[in-house]
């Protein structure tokens, strides 16, 4: 393709961009799903919440089924205000009981629901929650309620597999984050600093 070939393609592609641009008008808070069954969903969304500590914003964190284990992608973003609220069960096929894991997600979901409320915050992320809905451990209406009442101007990420298809018709954008391949199902172990 000659040079100017090039530069009226790229230029009819530049006038499609700032068309889009100039149409979204709308501010508000958005929700988020990141969901899929690929690892590298809470990854993502702590990528979220480094950008949006970097300009200025206050961030908050519901991890559900990931335990207390050190968490050094938790320890930086505590240096920089982003309250964290994990739940101390750890992940459930671990504890294999019920209802201490009911009681676990309901203790961490009323931290959930106040930081829903909170007018301060503008990043809310919900680790996991999608399993929480699945498994009946939260009630999806309630959740679904403290989502839709959350002050205008805050965002959400939602993360996890096999999310309810209501959360995902809330939700303004939604990531599938899919396995193409993965060093872990070659038999490499995972690393830290890497994977974990």
């Amino acid at each position: 393709m000659d040079d100017e070939r090039h530069k009226q393609r790229q230029q009819k592609l530049k006038e499609r961009v700032d068309e889009r641009i100039a149409a979204a008008n709308e501010v508000r808070g958005i929700v988020m799903v990141f969901t899929g069954n690929s690892k590298g969903k809470t990854t993502a969304a702590f990528g979220k919440a480094t950008r949006a500590v970097g300009h200025g914003l206050r961030v908050g964190v519901i991890q559900f089924i990931k335990g207390e284990w050190p968490n050094e992608e938790r320890n930086l973003l505590a240096e920089h205000a982003v309250e964290f609220q994990v739940i101390a069960t750890g992940f459930t096929w671990d504890t294999q009981d019920r209802v201490s894991d009911t009681a676990a997600a309901q203790a961490v979901w009323q931290h959930g629901k106040r930081m829903l409320a909170d007018d301060t915050l503008d990043l809310v992320i919900l680790d996991e929650l999608t399993y929480m809905v699945s498994y009946d451990y939260l009630a999806l209406d309630e959740v679904l309620r403290a989502l839709q009442q959350r002050p205008a101007h805050q965002s959400v990420i939602i993360i996890g597999r096999g999310c309810h298809r209501d959360l995902l018709e809330l939700a303004d954008t939604v990531t599938e984050i899919r396995p193409v391949k993965h060093a872990f199902d070659a038999g490499i172990k995972a690393q830290q600093g890497i994977d974990w």
